[in-house]
């Protein structure tokens, strides 16, 4: 079939197996050509499929020529009718990973669920022995607490009082104010238990207590803080409330894992175009201006960039690991330099309809949006008959 893109609010309706294949082709050959990584073996990745997950578990593969179990939740296709991008990107690197020789195996299924815990702990019995590294990468709207049964879904909402600013609908470019209504103590608490730690935490505990964890085991969740710009809705809102508590976590995980001397990291990244960032308003205009800023300083990067220099300068470079006062990896450290931000800041009052396609980087967005699905992809024939079932080599 000939596919193109469906696209509906910050959502793509369709996806391109070719154009995921080509994106995991350029992040490969990416972190292959920064060279070797002193990394881990043995490496499970949960939220696999998309995103700096897939891009942790690229690095591993091609960077320290890991072995990697990917946990996700991908929609299959079906005649006619494609699979999510998740599906496609997860059968391309499973692909390329076995034909350079290299171990990986999947399961897709709601992470959250006892069900897929222990499935994947099975097959690291049966195949691995234990793992080095634990990634944890989940991104969900809803969550289904195992122990209690309860359905969580989160919100993106400011907390204490409304939240008016200016946001860009980033198809139309169209520059507009939003107010946002504060969430109540309920939204709060059910955002915490979707995107908070509780979950990272089962599974370290469902883990160690398999024995599968290896001695000196890693695991690292990421988080994100921003400016002073988006923490009304963000890091001061209810997603930065969920990730106080994600923070918070990796203290208490690493206190699990003393007797293994192993530890657990939140990693701070960079704002980057994601089906996530895209459905938080005032996210995609700060974007587009700090696409435009550090795109001009030439230190722009993207997930596999960003994955890369977090294993091989932080992780795996032989030194302390360095954290801020809260214990955080901080990869955000070019998005948050002092002169990128004071330029961002000056552009946003600036800021409209008019001029966004002059001091912002709309196009820019909107490519990584399309690339996300797999559209827009250099090197990529969209006019061409394209098999839209593709089957994921590895999937258990």
């Amino acid at each position: 079939m000939i596919i193109a893109p469906r696209i509906r609010g910050f959502i793509c309706l369709t996806a391109h197996p070719k154009g995921c294949e080509q994106n995991i082709v350029n992040q490969i050959n990416y972190v292959k050509s920064k060279g070797a990584i002193a990394g881990p073996k043995r490496v499970l990745v949960i939220g696999a499929s998309t995103g700096f997950g897939l891009s942790s578990r690229i690095t591993s593969a091609f960077g320290s020529n890991a072995s990697t179990i990917g946990v996700y939740f991908e929609k299959p296709p079906a005649p006619g009718k494609t699979a999510s991008p998740g599906w496609y990107n997860t059968a391309a690197f499973e692909t390329k990973a076995h034909e350079a020789g290299l171990y990986a195996k999947s399961i897709n299924g709601d992470a959250f669920s006892d069900e897929i815990k222990q499935k994947t702990i099975d097959l690291i019995k049966a195949d691995l022995g234990q793992i080095d590294l634990i990634i944890y990468s989940l991104a969900s709207p809803k969550r289904v607490n195992p122990k209690t049964g309860v359905v969580h879904s989160s919100v993106l909402k400011p907390i204490g009082q409304p939240f008016t600013n200016k946001t860009v609908d980033f198809h139309t470019g169209i520059v507009s104010d939003i107010s946002i209504q504060p969430a109540n103590e309920e939204e709060i608490e059910n955002t915490i238990a979707v995107m908070g730690g509780e979950d990272w935490a089962f599974w370290i505990d469902d883990l160690k207590a398999a024995g599968l964890l290896a001695e000196g085991a890693t695991t690292v969740a990421y988080s994100y803080i921003g400016p002073s710009l988006t923490e009304a809705v963000y890091r001061k809102g209810t997603i930065g409330r969920a990730k106080d508590h994600l923070e918070a976590t990796a203290f208490s995980i690493s206190e699990k894992l003393k007797d293994l001397n192993g530890k657990a990291y939140v990693s701070v990244n960079k704002a980057l175009v994601t089906q996530a960032s895209s459905a938080i308003p005032v996210i995609p205009l700060y974007i587009s201006l700090l696409y435009k800023v550090m795109k001009a300083e030439n230190i722009h990067e993207g997930c596999i960039e960003q994955m890369q220099r977090l294993f091989q300068d932080r992780l795996y470079s032989g030194a302390e690991i360095a954290t801020d006062e809260k214990g955080r990896i901080r990869v955000d450290d070019l998005e948050m330099r002092e002169d990128v931000q004071s330029q961002v800041a000056a552009l946003w009052p600036e800021a409209t309809t008019e001029s966004l396609p002059e001091i912002g980087d709309l196009p820019g967005y909107k490519k990584d949006f399309l690339n996300l699905f797999g559209f827009d992809v250099a090197g990529v024939d969209y006019e061409t008959e394209t098999d839209e079932m593709v089957e994921i080599p590895g999937l258990v």
